[in-house]
């Protein structure tokens, strides 16, 4: 079934608006739909159909901008975007299935609630045990009675306190993060200058140089989109930040990788030189992070304008938590969405639930990469450099109190098998779900598979 209704739904509208797009346009969106693609209690589909939906369709514009053409109808198939919200687990390498969770990585009971832990690097759970007073060698066990013992928001604080992630699951309305202040998306344009044009191609972000510092997914789901649509993306990690290869393998497509220390001055010199040629940067640090490598986004704007700086983080850009860690699990915990996806009935001790998918990681994947190239169209337009932002709580508020469900009628039963594919990468043979934006061309997929992290030059092609 597609739907093409003269009228799009809200989701879409909302996520469109808030990336400054046309409204005429929004006609040009369709979806195929399916059923029990995404299955909650909050509308998930809908997010997440929306998100690709407004990436479609910045990709159209763009591309039409560049060729001078009218902006083509694209069509959203929602099989595509349950499958590859999940991407990381029907990922396959050689056969193998990624743990996609460490073992003191979970939902715990605490003296009064219940608790959510994210450890899985190893300097999170070291940090994590050290702060309970525990043994590096503790396990779910041991991890459990220390958490049972104490009350769920002074293990929050404790852990937080100690470098580590725990965050107290929060009921329904009761979140300390003050979500109803939190837009989806920011943008503002920082100085003058002519329009920077960009030719026509075959693919829409053809020849823009996309610098990307970010890390697990969200952030790479935003470039592995840029890299799907032309994009040369260049991943920089640093040598001694520890990444989860498989991580790295699921959302690495497209891209290449190459670590610098931007402490070392001959690295940093070697960044600088791709940062002079760069269109966009994207990063996925906590605010305030990369300032100290001259990197805050007044300060890249000012050296070279016309730059396109695209922010992410995970709980906002103001407030008492925007200088925390987190991760997409533990939003969900802190701002009501496990209280709310919780079984009623199937737990008699009330546990806490998940969303079908890390969907706020994926889903402001897909509005950042709709940014960058909403961005990109108006400095063909008008010039000028951008900074965006975007935050998974932003993203989460948005789903808990902007989003109406949408009557789909009656599609057929998501099957995620025409969305999975292989390919010989360095890592071995990998299996993994195909992009899901839609094309006036049809389905696009990537130039290249994931490689190894770190393991390219750190050039331009």
């Amino acid at each position: 079934m597609t739907r093409s209704d003269a009228s799009p739904d809200s989701a879409t509208v909302h996520a469109w608006t808030a990336l400054g797009g046309d409204p005429a346009l929004l006609g040009n969106v369709a979806y195929r739909a399916v059923s029990g693609g995404l299955p909650a209690r909050l509308p998930v589909a809908e997010l997440a159909r929306a998100t690709v939906g407004v990436c479609s369709l910045a990709a159209a514009e763009l591309g039409a901008r560049r060729s001078g053409g009218a902006v083509p109808a694209v069509r959203v198939d929602e099989g595509a975007v349950a499958t590859a919200f999940v991407s990381e687990r029907h990922l396959r390498i050689d056969g193998r299935k990624p743990t996609n969770f460490a073992p003191l990585s979970g939902f715990w009971r605490a003296a009064d609630g219940w608790v959510r832990t994210h450890a899985n690097y190893p300097h999170h759970r070291a940090r994590l045990l050290t702060a309970l007073g525990l043994s590096g060698d503790s396990g779910p066990d041991e991890l459990a009675a220390a958490l049972a013992a104490r009350p769920a928001r002074a293990i929050q604080e404790i852990v937080y306190a100690g470098g580590g992630l725990a965050v107290a699951v929060a009921e329904p309305g009761e979140s300390e993060i003050p979500l109803a202040g939190l837009p989806l998306s920011e943008s503002r344009r920082i100085g003058e200058g002519a329009p920077r044009l960009l030719s026509e191609a075959l693919l829409p972000a053809s020849g823009v140089r996309v610098l990307d510092l970010t890390r697990v997914i969200a952030g790479p789901v935003a470039t592995r989109t840029l890299a799907l649509l032309g994009a040369d993306v260049l991943r920089i990690d640093s040598p001694g930040l520890p990444e989860d290869p498989d991580a790295h393998a699921d959302t690495g497509f497209g891209k290449r990788s190459a670590a610098l220390d931007l402490g070392a001055p001959e690295d940093r010199r070697t960044f600088e030189t791709l940062l002079a040629d760069a269109d966009v940067v994207v990063t996925g640090y906590r605010p305030g992070t990369l300032d100290r490598f001259g990197l805050a986004p007044d300060a890249l704007l000012e050296r070279h304008p016309g730059l396109i700086v695209a922010q992410l983080c995970a709980w906002g850009w103001s407030g008492p938590w925007a200088m925390r860690r987190g991760f997409d699990s533990l939003v969900q915990a802190a701002t009501g969405i496990a209280a709310i996806e919780a079984h009623a009935g199937a737990d008699a001790e009330g546990h806490p639930g998940v969303l079908p998918a890390q969907a706020l990681d994926h889903g402001t994947g897909y509005l950042l990469a709709a940014g960058v190239l909403r961005a990109l169209t108006e400095r063909q337009e008008v010039g000028g450099g951008r900074h965006l932002r975007f935050s998974l709580a932003g993203t989460a508020s948005w789903l808990l109190h902007g989003i109406a469900p949408v009557s789909r009628g009656d599609g057929p039963a998501h099957d995620p098998a025409p969305w999975l594919a292989e390919t010989a990468s360095d890592l071995g043979t990998l299996r993994y779900a195909r992009s899901p934006i839609g094309s006036p061309d049809g389905p696009l997929d990537w130039a290249r598979a994931s490689g190894r992290l770190g393991a390219d030059a750190p050039r331009w092609l």
